[in-house]
């Protein structure tokens, strides 16, 4: 997968669309992503010892990471991710601009 934790993602499909936000989780097996603001699910939650009232959580669901770009901060556009040998180190690069990703 080239999208990673920590990394400035746009979301281009979906009710989101057009949300520029942060991965905060990747799960490589579903190919999906969470990123911080998007796709957000109500979640019940019963009583419990913890939390003796239960009530409705609003958490993030995961989106598929066919529906995300990575997002560019200093060119301020979408771009897709190649990689680039430096120095005997594989890095990721936007294809766009050739600027290696953080």
């Amino acid at each position: 997968m080239k999208i990673k934790k920590g990394d400035k993602v746009k979301v281009i499909t979906g009710a989101s669309k057009g949300v520029i936000g942060e991965v905060t989780a990747v799960f490589p097996k579903d190919e999906k992503v969470i990123v911080e603001g998007v796709n957000l699910a109500k979640k019940h939650l019963k009583p419990t010892q913890a939390n003796p009232d239960g009530g409705i959580v609003e958490k993030e669901a995961p989106i598929h990471v066919s529906n995300v770009m990575l997002y560019d901060a200093k060119s301020k556009q979408v771009s897709r991710v190649g990689f680039k040998e430096v120095k005997g180190k594989k890095t990721r690069v936007y294809k766009k601009t050739g600027v290696a990703v953080k």
